[in-house]
């Protein structure tokens, strides 16, 4: 008598088909921030700052480093602010929006 061959082949002969291994990590850089820098310092747009202490910074972003930008302003002296006192930043033009939809 001959062994039959099952139609569906049993757990690990699947596990085996489709190569055994656990799905990827994702990595740990996906390099957004790098993008988002670069394309603001090279239009020079007019960014917001936010500080950690509610203190309110206006300038474009001349360069950054992993821990620090460096912020050109044209009403005060070029700053170097380390990423850890910066608690959030946007453009200058959506600070003008909000507060046109505010008066209105």
């Amino acid at each position: 008598m001959t062994q039959r061959k099952l139609i569906r082949p049993d757990a690990q002969e699947q596990r085996a088909g489709r190569g055994g291994r656990r799905k990827q990590a994702p990595p740990e850089q996906t390099n957004a921030e790098e993008f988002y820098y670069l394309k603001q310092m090279a239009s020079k747009t007019p960014m917001v700052v936010l500080l950690t202490n509610n203190e309110e910074l206006k300038g474009w972003i001349e360069w950054y480093d992993k821990a620090a930008i460096k912020l050109n302003r044209q009403d005060g002296p070029n700053l170097l602010i380390p990423k850890h006192n910066i608690r959030y930043m946007f453009k200058e033009e959506e600070l003008k929006r909000f507060r046109r939809r505010e008066r209105s």
